[in-house]
């Protein structure tokens, strides 16, 4: 009697299970079955991989660019300026495919921002981020491209600094530790005045190009954190769509600041004679300014990508390891020379990279560890349901 009752209620559960089966089958507004935990992480390391690529390939080549815009002829501030964000175009085709649904918000609140609040943020950013590239391009105009982009690497302790206060980033001695190191490694370089590198300033513009990038450098930094800070409590949405809007609006009001300033300065009555005078002819000329912007624009997605899936300082982070590439580079391309003093400054910048990323190996252990600790939890807590 008992056998022939188990069998019944096996047959009951196959039915049922059928059932929901052609269910799903028929009904086509079933949501879909999630994505098992191993793809979902498989599909994040995709993203993260995809985005890194994009900060260090394009870093290193539109910085170079720049350098050999100013090295060949070209001496506008305000066109430099400009192409290193006027790129945003080309993402509107990407922003025209990209999913419109809903996703869901932080602290579970589906409430959007206001029209009024998402146009004063990118107006603030805009204009923050045009002072800013006019900073970098006061610095790449006045610097060899070796000294700028160890200057740059300031920015990662600069970042830390500005997250612990905006984004409750701790701070440990390993991050004080990097901060410390990278502020002596840019400081170093104040007592190096090149003359024979890849241009020739007076020691007066060299100090105007080195307090210009560590400016942009620390501009840069407080950027990133508040990008951070308005993701988490101004979007407080989880697509990429958002971070399409990010950088296609907060780039369009710093084109808007920088073309006012080019025609209010009256740099664009000499763009012709300039490109008839660039020494590598009036077609490359025009190619290098547009894939400056091309990869400005690449860089800017990969750096907001990174911030939206980690971290502000995550996305400096993985900034600051691709400038070591850069002077060496450099010593190659535009024959700037690697003293003494640069030789250090880039030893003590990788230094305060490797201790950064350190802690964040100590970081990522300790997550993982209250991760398994707290599976293990929950899978005791089920046996013991089930017993």
């Amino acid at each position: 009697m008992g056998e022939a009752q188990h069998q019944m209620q096996q047959k009951i559960h196959v039915q049922e299970e059928a059932k929901e089966q052609n269910a799903n089958v028929m009904n086509p507004h079933q949501p879909p079955p999630e994505l098992p935990k191993q793809q979902k992480n498989y599909m994040w390391w995709l993203r993260m991989a995809v985005y890194s690529f994009l900060v260090l390939s394009t870093q290193a080549s539109a910085t170079l660019l720049g350098r050999l815009y100013f090295a060949k002829g070209g001496s506008g501030k305000w066109t430099a300026t400009l192409v290193q964000i006027c790129g945003f175009p080309i993402l509107l085709p990407f922003l025209l495919f990209s999913p419109n649904k809903p996703q869901k918000c932080e602290d579970n609140r589906p409430d959007a921002p206001s029209l009024v609040t998402l146009a004063s943020l990118y107006l603030c950013l805009g204009v923050f981020l045009a002072a800013n590239c006019m900073l970098y391009s006061i610095g790449l105009l006045y610097l060899p491209v070796s000294t700028y982009s160890l200057i740059c690497a300031s920015q990662l302790g600069f970042n830390a600094l500005f997250s612990y206060f905006l984004n409750s980033q701790k701070i440990t001695p390993f991050i004080i530790n990097s901060l410390v190191i990278l502020t002596i490694s840019s400081t170093l370089l104040v007592f190096q005045n090149d003359s024979s590198g890849s241009n020739k300033v007076s020691r007066g513009k060299y100090a105007t190009g080195f307090l210009s990038t560590v400016g942009a450098s620390a501009g840069y930094a407080l950027l990133l954190s508040v990008t951070q800070l308005a993701f988490r409590k101004i979007l407080r949405q989880e697509n990429f769509r958002v971070v399409l809007n990010m950088i296609i609006y907060q780039s369009l009001v710093a084109t808007i600041v920088i073309l006012v300033g080019l025609f209010g300065s009256g740099e664009w009555k000499g763009l012709t004679k300039e490109m008839d005078g660039f020494e590598l002819g009036r077609v490359s000329y025009v190619m290098t300014l547009v894939w400056i912007a091309i990869s400005w624009t690449s860089f800017s997605i990969g750096a907001v990508g990174l911030i939206f899936e980690v971290s502000s300082l995550f996305s400096n982070v993985i900034s600051t390891l691709g400038l070591p590439i850069i002077p060496v580079a450099a010593v190659f391309v535009f024959h700037d020379t690697m003293g003494g003093i640069k030789v250090v400054a880039m030893l003590l910048a990788i230094w305060g990279f490797v201790s950064y990323i350190y802690q964040h190996y100590l970081d990522e252990l300790e997550s993982k560890t209250r991760s398994d600790q707290h599976d293990n939890g929950v899978s005791e807590v089920s046996l013991a349901e089930r017993a």
